[in-house]
């Protein structure tokens, strides 16, 4: 129980309460809906809230009852972010409820029901930044042709498995986004696609010829077969017609790895990985890739430059006699 009486903690630190007002369920409703206004995907949200009920379950609320009774104060966020750290949590799962704690406290201060905002002296742990999986080009175009070969009987799933295996691969987008295009998001003759991102920031994305033949494929021979009322504009349609979702997505991916010999069964993901890798090995621009893959800063793009380093280190030890 981390509340006090007299609005101070047990170190002394003044406390900011919650004024009188909303319960806590009304007060998480409204900060959903900030949250969405201002651009957070659903998985954001749904974390942030989830979050931010933990902290208040910790400060011994049930959710039920008045806001007023809460008293949060950066003591108490320490001893809140202390428990999850002595029983080992995840650092990234300590450094997102940083993160939401942040968010909240901001948003109740502004919102006037909260006094002040003691999560902005939060810190943050460092997350570990760990290399991604990738393929090399020949298990990169394994996987292709592995695609290619299940689509060669026009089966509509398997023109669709192939359009979704080469445009990850092809673009380097996010599974999300590629579920999320619509029919007008692909021009075919420039050869690119405009991809609506995090934040809802719009960005063009080129592809190549491969790329090209297989959307082909899927909007004369797959689409057709799987089209219905439910489909609208969606450039990509799920057994039933309506828009294909991320899951299915993912398990197609699964699906034609696992089908491709000397490939591990890989995620989405690590075909986006694959494909920033192998751009930057072949002399992309650092920032150039950055705004393929739509990163906000270079920091994020740069990690990959790391696993090049790597396969480049790989190759000098296996080939220079020197080594």
């Amino acid at each position: 129980m981390h509340n006090s009486a007299d609005g101070t903690d047990s170190g002394g630190t003044s406390s900011a309460s919650v004024a009188r007002g909303p319960k806590l369920d009304d007060l998480l409703d409204e900060f959903s809906a900030d949250l969405i206004s201002r651009g957070r995907s659903e998985a954001t949200v749904r974390s942030y809230l989830s979050d931010v009920r933990h902290l208040f379950t910790y400060l011994d609320s049930d959710g039920a009852a008045p806001a007023p009774a809460l008293l949060i104060d950066l003591a108490a966020l320490r001893a809140w972010l202390g428990e999850q750290v002595a029983g080992r949590s995840a650092r990234s799962t300590i450094a997102r409820r940083v993160a939401s704690a942040r968010a909240f406290t901001a948003w109740a201060h502004h919102r006037g029901v909260l006094d002040g905002d003691p999560g902005q002296r939060l810190e943050a742990p460092r997350p570990h930044r760990r290399l991604p999986r990738v393929l090399d080009e020949v298990q990169a175009s394994e996987v292709i042709r592995s695609a290619e070969l299940g689509a060669e009987e026009f089966d509509p799933a398997a023109l669709r498995d192939q359009v979704i295996v080469e445009l990850l691969y092809s673009t380097g987008i996010r599974v999300s986004e590629l579920c999320g295009l619509d029919l007008r998001s692909i021009d075919s003759e420039r050869r690119v696609l405009r991809v609506l991102g995090k934040g809802n920031k719009e960005r063009t994305v080129p592809f190549g010829a491969p790329a090209k033949r297989a959307i082909e494929g899927w909007l004369e021979r797959g689409r057709p077969a799987l089209v219905s009322d439910a489909s609208g504009e969606a450039f990509l349609l799920g057994a039933r017609g309506g828009r294909l979702n991320v899951r299915a997505a993912r398990k197609a991916v699964n699906d034609v790895t696992s089908a491709t010999d000397g490939v591990p069964v890989l995620s989405p993901h690590a075909l986006r990985h694959s494909a920033a890798t192998h751009l930057l090995a072949g002399g992309a621009d650092l920032r150039h890739v950055q705004e393929i893959l739509g990163h906000t800063t270079p920091a994020t793009t740069q990690l990959y430059t790391h696993v090049s380093n790597e396969r480049l280190a790989a190759a000098y030890r296996t080939a220079h006699p020197r080594a």
